[in-house]
């Protein structure tokens, strides 16, 4: 599967409701196990974590921007 360009895979494990992942950004491979009934909600847990990676990259290759964008966005809301 891909989620935002990430391909990731999500399989079952033998134990139930046990499923286990794994994804790739750049060099870094993340892996892991989720505990769900549904495929569906572990895929939906897997798309979380690829988001978290995604912001930690964002933000360690634009370290201050997401100051800046707090700043406008309470700047904005000031009367």
């Amino acid at each position: 599967m891909t989620y935002k360009g990430v391909e990731f895979t999500v399989s079952m494990t033998a134990v139930p409701d046990v499923w286990k992942w794994q994804f790739q950004i750049g060099p870094q491979v993340k892996s892991g196990k989720t505990e769900a009934k549904l495929q569906l909600l572990a895929v939906r847990r897997v798309q979380s974590q690829i988001d978290r990676e995604l912001r930690k990259l964002a933000r360690a290759e634009h370290p201050g921007a997401e100051n800046d964008d707090v700043a406008a966005q309470r700047a904005s809301r000031q009367p």
